[in-house]
């Protein structure tokens, strides 16, 4: 083997093993989430229904927000002001979603059960992978990306077929 190709052959290993890192990194966050998630529908699908519909979820997210508080405390604290002032159309813009999630999770939980989470997740991989990754950030997008897009619409398909 020659001296470029080792060179070569080392710089891919060495990229391998870095991709690796990526990919467990985000694997490890993101299960971290879905537990996270899991915890968050068990909370709601357990807590007893009341006839307004979004007291549970004022109360968790008024929770949330305390916790998050504290969480602040850990961090540097300057020109906070400033960056709200900055960010204010996208800090808005998020408060609606996560609103919209909330009540969405409210609603799919108590009218269909927690296994209904399963569209939800399907559908929000196309939403926000494809409709806002790709095409709305310019993500980049690859032939595994297409193979993972039509796998999860076929899973929609099978989960429609077991609810039958």
């Amino acid at each position: 083997m020659s001296k470029i190709a080792r060179t070569t052959d080392i710089n891919h290993q060495h990229q391998s093993k870095k991709d690796m890192k990526q990919f467990l990194g985000a694997f490890g966050i993101a299960l971290f989430t879905a537990f996270a998630n899991a915890l968050f529908a068990f909370g709601q699908k357990k807590a007893n229904t009341h006839e307004n519909p979004f007291l549970f979820a004022f109360y968790t997210l008024l929770t949330c927000c305390m916790i998050f508080f504290v969480l602040l405390q850990f961090f540097p604290k300057t020109d906070v002001v400033n960056y709200a002032k900055i960010n204010y159309k996208w800090i808005l813009a998020s408060a609606i979603g996560y609103c919209a999630t909330f009540s969405g999770f409210l609603f799919l939980y108590k009218s269909y059960g927690t296994s209904y989470y399963t569209l939800y997740a399907v559908l929000s991989i196309l939403t926000t992978s494809i409709l806002l990754g790709i095409i709305y950030f310019k993500e980049e997008f690859n032939i595994y990306y297409l193979l993972s897009s039509i796998c999860a619409i076929g899973s929609i398909f099978l989960f429609f077929m077991a609810k039958k």
